[in-house]
C-alpha cells in the first residue's frame, strides 16, 4: 500500500495526553496511522527568519513536517490572499474582497516555498491529499519539480458561480492550477458544478462526462464528498459532558426556559447579524416568547487582524446589548454573546440541553455545526435544528427546518415553529437526519476520497 502524505494549511500537531481536536484531524490521522504517512503544512508560528527546511517530529506513526511563516508572508499570503481574496469571493461576498497585487504575489510564493521543501520527502509510489483554498497552486509546483505521484485536493468551503469568480484577479490562474490534480473533491453537487461551468468558459476545459474533465491534455475526475463527523463518538461525549458543572448550572439558571444555541467562528459568513436581527423579530412576532426563550451565541475570534472581523464584532456587540437592553428584564437576558472559544466537550454538552440549534450562514462549504448539534441529541427528546438553505449541510439535512439567512422574519418563524414542534415530529425528523449522518460519516468521507483518488484502502 503506498504512503498517504496530506498537505494542509495548517498542521494540527499532537499535544502529549490530549486529544486532536476536531473529527477532520482525527480522521486524517487515523488515514495517516494505518498506511503510514506524513502531514506537512504550517506550524502556525510566525518567524523573522522562517524554516530553510521542515522541521519533522514522529508521533505515533506518523510524520508532521512543518513550516513556519515569515511576517511579510503570513500578512500577504495567509490574511491577505487567502482570506481577503479568495475566502470572500468564495463564499459569494465580494464587498469584502480587497486585493492587492503583492497578495498574489505572496500566495505564489508561499506555495512554491511548500513544493520546494515537500518534493525532497515525497516517495514515488506516495499519495498526495491536498487540503483547502490556501494550496490550489500546489500540485502545478509539485509537477514543475518532476513529481508525478496521484494528487487530491479537497476544498472544504464553497465554489462560487462563474459571474462571481470572474471578478477576482487571478480566477484564471487558479483554474489552470486545479486542473493539474488528478481528482477535485468538492462539499456538494452545486459547488462541482460552479467549477465545471468555470473551467470550460473561462480556460476552455472540455466536460466529457460526469466528473470527467480535459484539459491541456490531461485528464482530471472531480467528484462529490461531503464531510460527516464521528457520529458515535460525539454522541457518546455529549451525554457524558451534559451532567458536568458547567452545563449544569446553565441548566439551573434557565429553568424552565427553552435554550436556543449558535456556535460559530466569528465571521461575516456565518450570518450573526441576520441572526440576532431573528431573534428579536422573534419576540416581535411571537411575544408569548418573551421570558421563556434564551439564544446563547458562542462565536469564538477569528482573523481579528482583518478589519472587516474587527468591525463585525462591534457591530455584534451592539446588538447583543440592544436585544438584551429593550426586551430582558430583572431575571431574564434572552441573548448570551460570548465571543470566546470553548473546549469541545462542553459545546456537546450544550447542544444536547439545547431545544434549538441555530445554524444560519450566508454561505458555507458545509457547516459540521449543524452535524454535530443533531448527533448530540437525546434520541428520546431530541432538540430540532433551524439551518440555512445555503449551507453545504442542507443538502443532506432535508428534515431540517429550513430557512433563507437572509430573511430575519422567516428565520424567526422557524425558530417559533422549532419551539412549538411536538415531540414525535422531533423524534421522526431526528430518526432520518441520523441515518444520514451514519452514512455519510467522517469515515465514509476519507475511504471515499482516496478510493477514487486510487490511493487504495486497507
Amino acid at each position: 500500500m503506498s504512503r498517504l502524505v496530506v498537505v494542509s494549511n495548517r498542521v494540527p500537531l499532537p499535544q502529549p495526553g490530549q486529544p486532536q481536536a476536531g473529527g477532520l484531524a482525527v480522521a486524517l490521522s487515523d488515514a495517516l496511522s494505518r498506511r503510514g504517512g506524513l502531514w506537512f503544512g504550517w506550524s502556525g508560528e510566525v518567524s523573522e527568519q522562517p524554516d530553510s527546511r521542515p522541521s519533522i517530529r514522529h508521533h505515533e506513526g506518523i510524520d508532521y513536517a512543518t513550516l513556519s511563516l515569515s511576517r511579510e508572508d503570513y500578512d500577504d499570503f495567509y490574511l491577505g490572499y487567502s482570506n481577503a481574496v479568495i475566502w470572500p469571493v468564495f463564499h459569494f461576498n465580494l464587498g469584502a474582497m480587497d486585493y492587492q497585487r503583492r497578495y498574489s504575489h505572496a500566495y505564489t510564493r508561499v506555495n512554491a516555498r511548500f513544493a520546494d521543501c515537500l518534493a525532497p520527502l515525497i516517495e514515488p509510489d506516495d499519495t498526495l491529499w491536498i487540503h483547502d483554498y490556501h494550496l490550489m497552486p500546489l500540485a502545478r509546483e509539485l509537477r514543475e519539480r518532476g513529481l508525478r505521484n496521484r494528487i487530491g485536493f479537497f476544498l472544504h468551503i464553497p465554489f462560487p458561480d462563474y459571474d462571481v469568480l470572474r471578478a477576482m484577479p487571478g480566477h484564471r490562474a487558479l483554474l489552470e492550477d486545479l486542473c493539474r490534480f488528478d481528482l477535485l473533491g468538492f462539499q456538494t453537487a452545486n459547488d462541482r458544478h460552479a467549477f465545471e461551468e468555470s473551467a470550460t468558459r473561462a480556460i476552455g476545459a472540455l466536460v466529457r462526462a460526469s466528473g470527467q474533465l480535459r484539459h491541456r491534455n490531461r485528464d482530471l475526475r472531480t467528484g462529490v464528498y461531503p464531510v460527516g463527523v464521528d457520529v458515535a463518538a460525539l454522541a457518546d461525549l455529549s451525554a457524558q459532558t451534559l451532567t458536568t458543572p458547567a452545563v449544569q448550572r446553565l441548566l439551573d439558571g434557565l429553568g424552565e426556559r427553552d435554550l436556543m444555541i449558535g456556535v460559530d467562528r466569528l465571521d461575516y459568513s456565518k450570518g450573526l447579524e441576520q441572526r440576532f436581527r431573528a431573534f428579536e423579530a422573534l419576540f416581535d412576532d411571537y411575544p408569548h416568547r418573551r421570558g421563556h426563550t434564551v439564544l446563547m451565541q458562542i462565536a469564538s475570534p477569528s482573523r481579528g487582524d482583518i478589519a472587516e472581523y474587527a468591525d463585525l464584532r462591534q457591530r455584534l456587540e451592539g446588538l447583543s446589548g440592544h436585544i438584551n437592553g429593550v426586551y430582558g428584564d430583572l431575571d431574564w437576558a434572552p441573548l448570551h454573546y460570548l465571543n470566546r472559544t470553548f473546549e469541545r466537550g462542553a459545546i456537546m454538552g450544550l447542544y444536547r440541553a439545547a431545544r434549538v440549534g441555530v445554524v444560519t450562514p450566508l454561505r458555507d462549504g458545509m457547516n459540521l455545526v449543524a452535524k454535530e448539534f443533531i448527533a448530540s441529541q437525546d434520541p428520546d427528546n431530541p432538540g430540532v435544528l433551524v439551518l440555512s438553505d445555503l449551507a453545504g449541510s442542507a443538502a443532506e439535512l432535508s428534515d431540517a427546518i429550513r430557512v433563507n439567512p437572509y430573511d430575519t422574519d422567516a428565520i424567526a418563524a422557524g425558530l417559533n415553529r422549532a419551539l412549538a414542534m411536538p415531540r414525535p415530529e422531533r423524534r421522526r425528523r431526528h430518526e432520518r437526519m441520523m441515518a444520514v449522518l451514519h452514512h455519510n460519516d467522517i469515515g465514509a468521507w476519507e475511504r471515499r476520497f482516496l478510493d477514487d483518488l486510487g490511493g487504495g484502502h486497507d
